[in-house]
């Protein structure tokens, strides 16, 4: 009963705020999806910065409708590409096909999953088909393909394992082998659902959305359905960031910093430095990109929090003097963070995996110079490879007697002892807290310099 109201409550949703009008703009709208498709699952190119890119010219009806095509495809695309090969055993090879493969996928997509009625998805894909070169040719298997996934596409989805098809195999592997199959599965069924916006707010006072439903541990709010972030109310006023409730565990494995010299290393969007300067840090951030580093400063402005800001690589970085605390985000896979991109378990590989492994291995000895003696540091990676996190911090300790392994209380993260490991590290998975949405998965270990 309960999945039956569900899924009509998600229905009236789609139906009040993605359905587009059948009129050019919903061509428009299914253009831009399959150009943002296009590009990601075959220029391996993330999939926001490609929609950012294909929605630029569109209303913001047009733009949601967009973006709910592209990123609902991509969460189910196991699911949908299993149907489409059901119908379509032999689909025709891109180079003669052009966008047919991305037209079928979002037309599946649109059909069984966001709930546009059949005629209106049918007639949007053959019209995308008809404006193509290429694709015009095979406008008669786009037609037909999707005509009887109409009939029958339920049926077929009904035949799947959602979670293991949904799973690319080099992770499904790998999770199986450090999680269990168990788990496994939970962090898949996390992945399937649409995640909320969290919110992190720099004091108590807070202009709270009308639609937050649930109030996260720490005083984040998370809302769903957010829409744009910048029409929530205190946005323009800087009472809050965007930072999802898992992230901002790390930089409370330091305790209490006010007043304390932190280095926030590979820092940008910001979060974690707007974290730390809020917590009353004497904070430095320091990130290569000079685009990313443009967005923290911004964010800083906006929040009216202070920081010292350094462009530079960590592997250059020197500081006047070695710091209290060292926080080092690593660039890494971001396996964890498949709930808020879901094309990367299908644009990226465990060759990935092994080339951030190697990355961050050196952004780690460069960040423990930093660090004062009996000071504290901080590794943590938005991944779920024990490659990126566990086995990365177990071999550096093994080259560095100098530090140890600090383990976390669960007081220290409100409580959650399912978010710690046999080691005593922070390790969040997207299943935890899921009840009330999940999280990213995350690493954490908190190491101190001895000597």
């Amino acid at each position: 009963m309960r999945h039956e109201k569900n899924n009509r409550r998600k229905a009236r949703f789609c139906r009040m705020n993605l359905h587009p009008s059948p009129s050019a703009a919903g061509i428009a709208a299914r253009l831009a999806a399959s150009r943002a498709l296009r590009e990601c699952l075959r220029g391996k190119r993330p999939l926001g910065a490609a929609l950012d890119d294909a929605v630029m010219s569109l209303s913001a009806r047009d733009s949601g409708f967009a973006r709910a095509i592209a990123n609902e495809t991509m969460r189910r695309f196991g699911q949908l590409d299993d149907v489409l090969r059901r119908f379509v055993p032999r689909p025709p090879p891109p180079h003669k096909a052009g966008p047919t493969l991305e037209i079928l996928l979002a037309g599946i997509c649109e059909l069984l999953f966001l709930h546009v009625p059949a005629h209106a998805a049918v007639d949007g894909a053959n019209r995308l088909a008809a404006a193509d070169s290429k694709a015009i040719h095979f406008r008669p298997l786009i037609n037909a393909t999707l005509r009887r996934v109409t009939r029958e596409g339920a049926a077929a989805l009904s035949e799947q394992d959602e979670e293991r098809v949904n799973t690319p195999d080099w992770l499904w592997t790998r999770w199986v082998d450090a999680y269990s199959e168990e788990t496994t599965r939970a962090i898949a069924r996390a992945h399937a659902q649409m995640p909320s916006l969290d919110l992190a707010y720099k004091s108590t006072a807070k202009d709270v959305p009308r639609e937050a439903a649930v109030e996260l541990p720490g005083g984040m709010i998370r809302v769903p359905n957010a829409g744009s972030v910048e029409n929530l109310p205190g946005f323009s006023e800087g009472e809050f960031w965007v930072q999802d409730f898992a992230a901002t565990l790390p930089a409370r494995l330091f305790g209490n910093i006010r007043g304390r010299n932190t280095l926030d290393l590979c820092a940008a969007p910001g979060g974690k430095t707007a974290q730390l300067s809020s917590m009353g840090a004497q904070v430095t951030a320091v990130e290569r990109d000079e685009a990313r580093m443009a967005r923290l400063r911004e964010n800083l402005a906006r929040l009216r929090l202070e920081a010292d800001t350094s462009l530079c690589d960590v592997r250059d970085f020197r500081p006047q003097a070695p710091a209290d605390f060292v926080l080092l985000d690593a660039p890494c896979s971001a396996t964890g963070t498949t709930r808020r991109h879901p094309e990367l378990p299908w644009i990226k590989s465990a060759a990935d995996v092994a080339a951030c492994t190697d990355a961050a291995a050196e952004l780690l000895e460069s960040a423990a110079t930093m660090v004062k003696i009996q000071g504290l540091m901080v590794f943590a990676v938005c991944s779920l490879e024990p490659e990126e996190g566990s086995e990365q911090v177990a071999h550096f300790l093994r080259g560095h007697p100098e530090f140890a392994r600090v383990p976390v209380a669960p007081a220290e993260v409100y409580g959650l002892e399912e978010c710690i490991d046999a080691q005593g590290d922070l390790r969040t998975l997207p299943s935890h807290l899921g009840q009330r949405g999940g999280m990213d998965g995350f690493y954490a270990a908190r190491l101190r310099r001895l000597r």
